[in-house]
């Protein structure tokens, strides 16, 4: 195999891909719609106006007053304003304080014509005067609920704020009604936040579970796209240069492997190049300063960060498993005709791809399990699993040499397989080949 000959051929499918407005339309997209996701609501909350004009209404003379006082005074709203004045510097508060306010109640006492007064309510609501209205009764509550009506009971979000309120109020009147202190009742029934850290070799350091997810999500999902989007990519030329007949000129100064191993070097570096922009702007979103001036925008939830080894493995295990699957991919192409013969054959390696997504969750939860260990070294399954394994929990290190050596193995095996149908099949045209016929071109090519 001539080197110059595979850099050339490489140089030729690299630049080709890159230069396309398709390439950089996704290598783009994704960073800006992962700054989005952290930025975006940062923006919101200082745009967004939340209030919610309702009428309470309370017959039984004891628990209105209590529950409007409680939506006005909301502890939601003064743990983001507090966290607002820690985190951001010169931003008046107090104006995004005013737009966050989820209730404006308004206390009415019952009118004589209760009946009258409800439908006077809802007149209010359908003329735009209120958002919605609450009745309370003394039957109602001996079924323990309220009633809410508005002109749209979509708002979940912001019933479920209401029920919450409500369930306090009522329980607190309750337990006083019952000569209980409802503070030491909250007190002594008050929930505990379980604080995780996660124990690696440099020592503990906290980590909360949403995070550990997160992280194993991105980079799971990033190395399953790739692989399986760069592969059908390699199929697809390979197909296009059959079926223009391109290929036939190419052969006549190169050699079939070749001209295979260019195009799949050339691919992978492409692969690699958006890659890496992609990790980078993950990195950068990630930095300490960054994530220090974001962090208030959830208590349960921190941004992730990327250890340089776990970068190293994914930039390791999406070579592996793009050589293995590319490989397959180049021989379906150059065995068939067209892309719906190809397609047909080619959903054999997408079973292989699409396996370990369904063993997902399962080795998220727990790593360490037969199924897992088991799992994360069949050569096809390790490139994605392995790298989720390494993301949630570092493995003993000899079976992730292990997973590394057997992939290596099976990948060597198929691009030997891959090289002897593509030499038979990139110059074979007219009907449909077999798998007999296949066999026959790896055993005698």
């Amino acid at each position: 195999m001539r080197v110059e000959t595979v850099r050339v051929i490489a140089a030729r499918e690299y630049l080709a891909r890159i230069r396309t407005k398709g390439f950089w339309i996704a290598t783009v997209g994704l960073p800006v719609l992962m700054a989005a996701v952290l930025v975006l609501p940062a923006l919101l909350l200082t745009q967004t106006t939340s209030a919610h004009k309702m009428v309470i209404v309370d017959t039984t003379g004891g628990i209105g007053a209590e529950l409007a006082a409680r939506l006005s005074d909301s502890p939601e709203l003064r743990r983001v304003t507090e966290k607002l004045e820690e985190t951001l510097e010169g931003v008046d508060t107090a104006a995004i304080e005013r737009k966050l306010q989820g209730f404006v109640p308004i206390l009415e006492p019952p009118s004589l014509d209760l009946p009258g007064q409800r439908a006077e309510l809802d007149r209010r609501v359908l003329a735009g005067e209120i958002d919605a209205w609450v009745w309370i009764s003394e039957q109602g509550l001996a079924e323990d609920r309220i009633e809410y009506h508005a002109e749209s009971v979509s708002n979940f979000v912001t019933q479920e704020r209401l029920a919450r309120a409500a369930s306090s109020t009522i329980r607190s009147l309750r337990l006083v009604a019952a000569g209980l202190d409802p503070e030491e009742i909250e007190r002594l029934g008050r929930s505990i936040d379980l604080t995780t850290l996660r124990v690696t070799a440099e020592g503990s350091r906290e980590e909360q579970a949403a995070t550990g997810v997160v992280l194993a999500y991105v980079l799971f999902f990033l190395l399953y796209i790739a692989i399986l989007v760069y592969g059908q990519q390699v199929m697809l030329g390979v197909i296009e240069e059959k079926s223009s007949r391109i290929v036939e000129v190419i052969v006549a100064t190169t050699r079939p492997t070749e001209l295979m191993m260019g195009k799949l070097l050339g691919i992978c570096c492409v692969a690699l190049t958006q890659l890496a922009i992609w990790l980078g702007t993950i990195v950068v979103l990630t930095l300490p300063g960054v994530v220090a001036r974001m962090r208030w925008l959830s208590d349960q939830f921190d941004v992730p960060t990327l250890a340089p080894s776990l970068i190293v493995h994914f930039f390791a295990f999406f070579v592996l498993g793009f050589v293995l699957f590319s490989s397959f991919y180049g021989s379906v192409g150059a065995a068939f005709n067209n892309i719906q013969e190809a397609q047909q054959f080619a959903s054999v390696g997408a079973i292989f791809a699409v396996a370990p997504m369904l063993l997902f969750w399962m080795v998220l939860n727990d790593p360490d399990s037969m199924l897992s260990v088991v799992s994360s070294l069949i050569p096809f399954f390790t490139p994605l699993l392995m790298l989720l394994r390494l993301a949630v929990k570092t493995p003993p290190w000899w079976q992730v040499a292990l997973g590394y050596l057997l992939t290596i193995l099976v990948t060597g095996a198929m691009i030997w397989v891959a090289g002897r149908v593509y030499r038979v099949g990139i110059l074979m045209y007219g009907k449909k080949p077999s798998l007999p016929e296949i066999w026959r071109w790896i055993r005698y090519a």
